[in-house]
């Protein structure tokens, strides 16, 4: 009897049972020195560091990384689209301010009878009473140069092209 109560076994009988009545009872140093080396390396064997792995508070923070860059680049494009739109509409009004200010330029000469003057002799051909208006041609055309073209003289400007036919339907050709 007293060998079965080392062993761990019932003692008297079996009236007091235990699932782990081959084993000592006591704490559970006392269990895995029972156990054996063996068992004890099975229980507290080594696990092999993952430090390669995803965890779990790695992966949420993937998650919310992901989720914040999909919700703002929808926003974040059209801001940078906006705001490429405003720096072109500045530029605009930038190139119309310069417009409208070459435009007071003009005005403001155009106010100036001199100028208006000036402007009415070159572009017109304007002449004051009393004076003589020549026009002189601007080809090397010698004297009597009208008098032999053809219908070919493309240099000629408008109003003497027009005079030109005028002659040319009065004299019956």
């Amino acid at each position: 009897m007293a060998a079965d109560r080392d062993r761990g076994g019932p003692a008297g009988g079996g009236a007091r049972s235990t699932t782990f009545s081959r084993f000592p009872q006591g704490s559970t140093a006392t269990r895995l020195r029972a156990l054996g080396g063996q068992a004890a390396a099975r229980v507290y064997r080594a696990r092999p560091q993952r430090r390669n792995r995803l965890t779990g508070r790695a992966a949420l923070l993937a998650l919310v990384v992901c989720s914040l860059v999909v919700a703002l680049a929808y926003p974040m494009r059209q801001w940078v689209s906006q705001q490429s739109e405003i720096a072109e509409q500045q530029r605009r009004a930038e190139e119309a301010r310069a417009a409208v200010e070459e435009l007071r330029d003009l005005k403001a000469r155009w106010q100036d009878d001199a100028y208006a003057e000036r402007q009415l002799r070159e572009r017109l051909h304007y002449v004051r009473p009393g004076e003589t208006g020549y026009i002189v041609p601007r080809s090397g055309a010698g004297a009597g140069g009208g008098a032999g073209r053809d219908d070919g003289g493309g240099d000629l400007p408008w109003y003497e092209k027009l005079w030109s036919d005028v002659d040319r339907a009065d004299s019956g050709r």
